[in-house]
């Protein structure tokens, strides 16, 4: 090797690494038999203090944290249980009432037909024969007309209806003072609880109030601007006719 030549990096052997440690120990090793200060002693065992209180707190934390997890993983699932029984408590009360599409169906009906002043029925009331025939016939079962004379209402006619189990009938009456009512009736569907039959019920609206009932399989909705106890004569009226 060229006496010019740097050093190889690789020339040191563990001797010289040896040497150079034992030389830092002889120029240091009175500071590592000395007292050290008080204040830094004091400092010392406070900072140990506070390292040993912090890993309590940890500790504590850690538990803390465990028993949250548990607690709130139990009131999840309360939660969640609670919301399970009110939503269902909430589908019992809007479940739907018997024969709903029935009389939602002759509302509408009655809402579309009696505003009209020209064309409120297909057929007036002085062929009456003929409307109860058409209609008889239509939905397959012979029909019979109320007379409401004596509660104040007459005839103006009828007329023939699309339903969601087959035809529907729309009779039409009404008043001196020119106020309407229908009879709105037809099959229902046979696999459904209410065609084997149900008691009188009433629906009011702000505008409108029906009374429905099932009979033989067919449904029956009396719709009008009344209130509950004027629509109830006329009801048991028409049921008495039928």
């Amino acid at each position: 090797m060229n006496r010019h030549d740097p050093p190889s990096p690789h020339h040191s052997s563990d001797d010289d690494w040896d040497r150079l440690r034992s030389q830092l120990r002889q120029l240091h090793g009175q500071l590592l038999e000395e007292t050290p200060p008080a204040g830094l002693h004091a400092a010392g065992v406070a900072l140990e203090a506070t390292i040993a209180r912090a890993r309590r707190q940890a500790r504590t934390l850690r538990w803390a944290g465990m028993a949250a997890a548990v607690v709130l993983a139990f009131g999840s699932g309360w939660w969640a249980s609670g919301l399970q029984s009110g939503a269902r408590a909430v589908v019992a009360r809007t479940q739907p009432p018997p024969l709903h599409g029935f009389v939602r169906e002759a509302k509408v009906a009655y809402s579309l037909y009696t505003p009209e002043k020209r064309h409120p029925v297909e057929v007036g009331a002085a062929e009456e024969q003929h409307l109860v025939q058409w209609l008889s016939r239509r939905l397959d079962r012979p029909l019979k007309l109320p007379d409401l004379a004596s509660q104040g209402y007459a005839l103006v006619g009828g007329r023939l209806l699309p339903g969601s189990a087959g035809a529907r009938a729309q009779f039409m009456y009404q008043n001196a003072e020119g106020q309407r009512l229908t009879l709105y009736l037809g099959q229902l569907e046979a696999d459904k609880p209410e065609a084997n039959g149900a008691a009188f019920s009433f629906e009011a609206g702000l505008q409108l109030s029906t009374f429905y009932w099932v009979e033989d399989g067919f449904g029956y909705a009396l719709s009008a601007p009344l209130d509950r106890d004027r629509l109830m004569a006329l009801a048991r009226s028409v049921h008495g006719q039928l």
